[in-house]
């Protein structure tokens, strides 16, 4: 296996003594080398994947996914907790002696799950940032004004509350179509509203701030439409100026070909991106990482986990659509396979505040992943559907998402997203290829996927000739 090891992504922390973790009485990563006991807490095809790739890791004593689901029982012993039950997490902890706690999804970390766990006497390290860093996801308003007051390039906007309902209509009389109105708080990614007619803004607006997403919209965001095209940047940071950058990827949201219908939670993905070039990309380090990791040292936010930057190409130039606070959902099951390094030590690193001088390995190859989904989906959906052929696919990785294991062994659907049929190849159309024949080979009653996951990028390619 070819590797390239990318220097750009070996950063430094700012401080020559950086913070020491609560919970590690002192210790480096260099001076503790013992195998670690990991907790992983998700469910979804994201988790898979990190569980696939923590797995491999040689300093691993034992790796536990709570809750898990029916393929991440191949990489480490699932657990039946809730990722939100932090004192059921805690006695679990305590009672398996876990080391680190790797928070795959937003609700625990939005829910203060680190915060929890500070001072408490044999605390594991978190891979997440505090409850105020995480309303970088939590919060749009917020986001937002943490990108105004550190300079990110982002769309202009303003926010808006039951109160001021007015005052957002006459603003959407100042804005062109389409309009996009957003859910100040979490909403299981259906939070956003893209309108092209004005009345009806005006009316989704009202409906929002009225309960529509529930406290989750009691303040809704209204900002200018950006037209370009998205990629996500992934960023590991430690808290103290060290971050390396992941590989980076694009995913497609609608669920018809296209890019037609209604959103999803991701349809399939690709990474590298083409148009992400290193132009570009030195752009995104300096106007938005740099900025962002210093942002939240400076407002001394406590943040040691993963940044997704949702951005957007304007015009050769990089803006933030949104933050996230984990690693995104299906891009994860590209970006784990282009990871070549051993990446519990960076997970640890960053936990302990000391990412240091670790490197970041990338493999050059194309990694894509095809997502196969339950009929209905996103709407309403079956479940219980037999799933086959996972046996006879080749030369492809399958992360699963929504399936359960019956204590039989037989595989069954349970959710919308089922199965993420992730492959490498020399070129984007060799892994494609690849990709589409696993989601072909995997069998069950309903199943759909889209057949046209990375046209856009390959186009972009074929220009470039």
């Amino acid at each position: 296996m070819s590797i390239q090891v990318n220097l750009n992504t070996i950063k430094h922390p700012v401080s020559n003594q950086p913070e020491k973790s609560p919970f590690n009485a002192g210790e480096t990563l260099q001076e503790k080398t013992s195998p670690m006991t990991v907790l992983l807490l998700g469910s979804g095809g994201r988790e898979c994947a990190l569980a696939w790739k923590i797995a491999q890791s040689p300093a691993l004593k034992h790796l536990y996914i709570a809750p898990g689901n029916g393929g991440t029982g191949a990489y480490g012993e699932n657990v039946q907790l809730s990722p939100l039950d932090f004192e059921a997490i805690e006695k679990f902890v305590a009672d398996k002696g876990v080391d680190m706690i790797v928070v795959g999804n937003e609700d625990p970390l939005v829910a203060g799950i680190y915060d929890y766990f500070q001072g408490r006497e044999g605390a594991p390290l978190i891979v997440g940032p505090s409850k105020a860093g995480a309303a970088l996801e939590g919060s749009k308003d917020f986001a937002k004004q943490f990108m105004m007051r550190h300079n990110i390039p982002t769309a202009r906007y303003r926010s808006f509350t039951a109160e001021t309902v007015a005052e957002g209509e006459k603003f959407l009389e100042e804005l062109k179509a389409p309009y996009v109105l957003k859910a100040d708080g979490l909403a299981a990614g259906k939070g956003v509203l893209i309108i092209n007619d004005l009345d009806e803004a005006k009316a989704s607006l009202r409906e929002m701030l009225s309960g529509m997403f529930g406290q989750s919209s009691a303040t809704v965001v209204i900002e200018e439409f950006l037209k370009g095209i998205e990629c996500s940047v992934f960023v590991l940071t430690d808290g103290n100026g060290g971050y390396r950058i992941l590989p980076v990827a694009k995913d497609y949201k609608r669920i018809g070909e296209g890019d037609t219908g209604p959103n999803t939670g991701g349809m399939g993905a690709v990474s590298p991106v083409a148009f992400a070039d290193e132009t570009f990309m030195k752009k995104v380090e300096e106007r938005i990482i740099l900025p962002t990791v210093n942002g939240l040292k400076a407002e001394g936010i406590v943040y040691r986990g993963f940044i997704f930057l949702g951005l957007i190409e304007v015009d050769g130039e990089p803006m933030v659509i949104e933050y996230n606070v984990r690693m995104g959902d299906p891009e994860t099951e590209v970006v784990m396979l282009r990871i070549a390094s051993d990446l519990l030590p960076l997970l640890r690193g960053a936990a302990e505040g000391n990412l240091g001088d670790m490197p970041l390995a990338i493999d050059p190859r194309y990694a894509t992943t095809v997502m196969v989904v339950s009929g209905g989906y996103p709407g309403s959906y079956p479940k219980g559907k037999v799933i086959t052929g996972t046996d006879d696919v080749k030369d492809v990785t399958l992360f699963h998402a929504g399936t359960k294991l019956l204590p039989d062994g037989t595989l069954v659907t349970s959710g919308g997203r089922v199965i993420a049929c992730s492959a490498y190849g020399k070129d984007i159309d060799e892994a494609l290829a690849r990709s589409f024949r696993g989601a072909t080979d995997v069998t069950y009653e309903g199943k759909y996927f889209r057949r046209d996951i990375g046209a856009d990028l390959k186009a972009i390619l074929s220009n470039k000739k």
